[in-house]
């Protein structure tokens, strides 16, 4: 393949093109941060490759969820904005709907659940969005959106299963390939898989030979339930620490991204993320929250081989909860 758009069978729709890739990355130029490539020696010469990190953590509002808000709010009409934006989420998607709401002048509302990282809840609201907190899982919090969105008038802003948030976030990724063009191995973390779509349209376009592998907590892998199903299927139950990591579906669009594009989706433990997270600080003075460490968990424990590769991981987010600091340190 050369830019990513593909028809998805029976669907009628098309995955996302490089086009609208490079389409985005220039509309965001200067709005959001190209965030740099930084190498991890030690990492590096445990596992026996050339490995960088590819910093989200460090982006507007601590993810790369920056992106894929700003790309999708500019699409919006003056009428749209004018009517105010709302969203779902467990926390980074929120605030960067709030930031984004926050440049164009217009209302937001943020869906979240009551389990909600207190430094995602301030974070949202420090932006000015309407916080309101439904349930522990994304379908609660997704029906709560379409309630107030119907009631309101307002404009949903959905957190990953969607062209234009798909090419945002895949920005990111055009930034790591342009900086490292020799790299041979992309692991990335996978939740409702907006990043991972993205980072799978640049890198099959631009580096098609390359490896793919995306990440999912153990606790809360609907994208490997519905890769293996064949569909997209919904989990019972969701068991992890990675709060980011944790819708109980994939979208359909992101399904058929993963689905067409990346080489493997593996799982990791909760344990493996704590001590990613731990060394991330200790090792490279980086503030990581869980969900962006889980990439870094696949290399440290085996579950991703990187030996003798050019290795770029995601740390996708860097909101991790003050409280835990001191643990992490200890």
């Amino acid at each position: 393949m050369t830019s990513g758009a593909e028809k998805i069978p029976g669907t009628g729709r098309s995955l996302v093109s490089l086009e609208a890739v490079e389409e985005a990355a220039a509309a965001l130029e200067g709005k959001v941060i190209r965030t740099p490539l930084l190498p991890h020696p030690i990492l590096s010469r445990e596992t026996e490759s050339e490995l960088r990190l590819k910093c989200e953590s460090l982006q507007h509002t601590g993810s790369f969820k920056a992106r894929g808000a700003l790309n999708f709010l500019r699409s919006l009409s003056r009428e749209a904005l004018e009517a105010g934006v709302i969203t779902y989420s467990s926390g980074n998607h929120g605030q960067a709907v709030a930031y984004a709401a926050g440049i164009q002048g217009v209302r937001s509302v943020v869906i979240m659940p009551v389990t909600a990282p207190t430094i995602k809840r301030d974070g949202a609201r420090s932006l000015g969005a309407d916080v309101v907190f439904e349930g522990t899982t994304s379908r609660e919090r997704q029906e709560r959106a379409e309630e107030i969105q119907a009631r309101e008038g307002l404009t949903m802003v959905p957190p990953f299963d969607d062209p234009r948030i798909i090419a945002g976030q895949g920005t990111s990724a055009l930034e790591a390939v342009r900086d490292w063009p020799e790299a041979d191995t992309f692991v990335v973390p996978v939740g409702g898989g907006g990043l991972a779509s993205g980072w799978g349209v640049v890198v099959r376009a631009l580096r098609p030979e390359a490896r793919l592998v995306g990440v999912e907590a153990e606790g809360a892998a609907s994208m490997s339930a519905s890769l293996e199903a064949g569909r997209p299927v919904v989990l019972d139950r969701i068991d992890t620490i990675a709060d980011g990591l944790a819708p109980v579906r994939p979208g359909d669009l992101t399904y058929h991204h993963l689905q067409a594009l990346f080489d493997e989706v593996v799982t990791v433990p909760d344990p493996a993320i704590r001590e990613a997270a731990r060394e991330l600080l200790r090792r490279r003075k980086l503030v990581v929250e869980f969900s962006g460490a889980a990439s870094v968990a696949a290399v440290m424990t085996g579950a991703v081989e990187v030996e003798g590769r050019k290795v770029v991981v995601v740390l996708s987010g860097g909101n991790l909860d003050p409280t835990l600091l001191t643990e992490l340190v200890a």
